[in-house]
């Protein structure tokens, strides 16, 4: 995500890491200057309110609580209510050069992504190294903390890192960024830590907004790249199965993409992108080429093929609704993730054109409506050569239909 959001878990580590190694290494009789000392050989100021714990018998460990780290005069980088770290004597004598631990725990973390991300910039490339961590990492209620959007109750179980190894864990949160709110439950597996491995993500998540939410099951899949602001997976595989609910609405289908994906500024783009999407009811089937956009406005700019009409659909007149044609169109959406702005939609079936605009909304209420206007509520124009209505054979028809309501928007 926006400022390498997937290497908070990995950089946060490799900070508790350098912090214990530093703690440790020295004699206790001086250990009421250990944090000032380590807080300054990495730039930091780091404070502990509670009561801590200090082990080297067995296998070193070192437990912190009530714990503060920034950067002098900048806002707290991480707070967390208890750090657990424990690790071999190995890497004590190693005196920093390893960085090798059995295990790291954190409790209520809370990261300020932005000067958590100033920070590290300021690291030596050297020292931007990931950690081994033989007995892995547990996050519990954890939280990330953005600009303009946050994840809450991070919940991390990751068994173990090793370099150059696979890795899975299982995530859990909810990401927010007003008024979208997504939470997931995600098994996540990377074919080694770092840059353009091989990403799988699992599980469900439902997006939720306003009036309206959507549980789905999803299956991302692809090479991940980290940048600087940003994250990309090129080429992105993603399947989902999902149901739309809003009011008395009740909608499942099955979506397919394919293509670049690319995330910043709180907004997921695929361009150019691969859609297949299979309906039932009045969610069509169609297979599409085009651009997405998903933030905090929806964009969609497609062009493809409807299979077939849908049978929940008002009906055809003759011939339009004889023929077995696919239904080819161009789809434009530029407005609120709902859907309840207007919609720009070519549609073409043998020699039978329309050009219209409309929203879906008032559309899907007319459908419902059944015995209503006979007339939809949509701006636009439909051509054909001919023509039948109630036993009438019409030729060369043209059909202007206006929607005040869409004609200065």
């Amino acid at each position: 995500m926006r400022r390498r959001i997937w290497l908070i878990t990995l950089g946060a580590a490799a900070l508790l890491l350098v912090f214990a190694l530093r703690w440790l290494a020295l004699p206790p009789q001086v250990s009421g200057f250990i944090v000032d000392r380590i807080g300054r050989s990495l730039g930091l100021e780091i404070t502990a309110g509670g009561a801590s714990e200090y082990r080297l018998r067995g296998t070193p460990l070192l437990v912190l609580r009530d714990v503060v780290v920034r950067e002098h005069g900048q806002p707290p980088l991480l707070r967390a209510r208890r750090i657990y770290v424990a690790l071999p004597w190995s890497t004590i004598r190693a005196g920093g050069e390893e960085l090798i631990a059995q295990r790291i725990e954190l409790d209520a973390p809370q990261f300020d992504l932005p000067a958590l991300q100033r920070w590290l910039a300021k690291r030596p490339p050297a020292k931007k190294r990931t950690p081994t961590l033989t007995k892995g990492l547990r996050i519990r209620d954890g939280l990330i903390i953005n600009d303009d959007w946050r994840i809450d109750g991070i919940d991390v179980q990751l068994p173990s890192l090793l370099p150059e190894k696979p890795l899975n864990a299982r995530i859990r949160g909810r990401y927010l960024d007003a008024p979208t709110s997504i939470p997931f439950d995600l098994a996540v597996a990377l074919t080694r830590p770092g840059n353009d491995a091989g990403l799988a993500v699992i599980g469900p998540l439902t997006i939720q907004h306003d009036d309206w939410r959507m549980p789905a099951h999803v299956h991302l899949s692809g090479p991940l790249h980290i940048g600087d602001d940003d994250l990309r997976i090129t080429p992105a595989r993603l399947a989902m199965s999902a149901r739309y609910h809003q009011g008395e609405t009740d909608l499942s289908f099955v979506l397919g993409l394919y293509g670049p994906l690319h995330f910043d500024e709180a907004t997921w783009s695929l361009a150019p992108a691969g859609m297949a999407l299979r309906g039932r009811d009045v969610m069509p089937t169609l297979d599409a080429r085009g651009a997405l956009a998903l933030g905090r406005r929806l964009v969609l700019q497609l062009e493809g093929k409807l299979a077939e009409w849908p049978q929940a659909w008002p009906t055809l007149p003759p011939p339009l609704g004889q023929s077995t044609a696919p239904l080819p169109f161009a789809l434009r959406y530029v407005g609120k993730p709902d859907l309840t702005e207007i919609v720009a939609l070519q549609l073409q079936r043998d020699d039978t054109r329309f050009d219209g605009r409309f929203r879906l909304q008032e559309v899907s209420a007319w459908i419902d409506a059944g015995n209503g206007s006979p007339l939809p509520p949509l701006d636009g124009r439909l051509s054909t050569p001919r023509l039948e209505i109630s036993g009438a054979q019409l030729q060369g028809v043209e059909i202007t239909l206006d929607d005040p309501t869409l004609q200065d928007e």
